[in-house]
């Protein structure tokens, strides 16, 4: 299938961070605002889901969200994730999510929240779909896109990357 087929056969729409996603679960069961960590604010489902497809030439931004999020990879090829790391540690990483994993590719990643990341299928490859799970569950009151400057004043000896995966 096609990066348009595939946007078609599950309804997806554009993410504000880039590609096209729809949500396919939210979990009923719902945690209070109290027993949750003072960063999140309101009432939380326990988890939720998505489908998240990068076509060729597409990436998701550098952004962060308050809670843990695992990614699956599901179709198409391998996908690079990047990672700002906080100071005093390790500045940036990467991991490739994919079907070989005999290279080291992963088919799940776990990004602990409050992480600065990003995605972008490799050059050559027409798409990347992929799951990402949230727990305790989404809220785009819980997400934060990187703006350039401010990533670059925290991060100035990463700001060849910060250039590439922001807007």
């Amino acid at each position: 299938m096609t990066s348009q087929e595939l946007i078609a056969r599950f309804e997806l729409r554009p993410h504000p961070e880039g590609g096209f996603f729809r949500e396919t679960y939210r979990s009923t069961a719902v945690v209070s605002a109290s027993a949750l960590p003072g960063v999140l604010s309101g009432n939380r489902a326990l988890s939720t889901a998505i489908l998240f497809l990068l076509p060729e030439g597409t990436r998701s931004r550098l952004h962060r969200l308050r809670s843990d999020e695992i990614w699956h990879f599901y179709l198409g090829g391998p996908l690079r994730m990047v990672f700002l790391r906080e100071p005093g540690g390790v500045r940036w990483d990467s991991v490739i999510l994919g079907h070989d994993i005999g290279s080291g590719q992963h088919l799940q990643y776990l990004v602990r929240a409050n992480t600065w990341f990003g995605a972008a299928p490799l050059p050559g490859v027409p798409y990347s779909l992929v799951g990402c799970t949230v727990a305790p569950g989404f809220d785009f009151e819980d997400f934060e896109l990187g703006e350039r400057g401010e990533l670059i004043g925290q991060f100035p000896a990463e700001a060849e990357l910060i250039r590439e995966w922001t807007s």
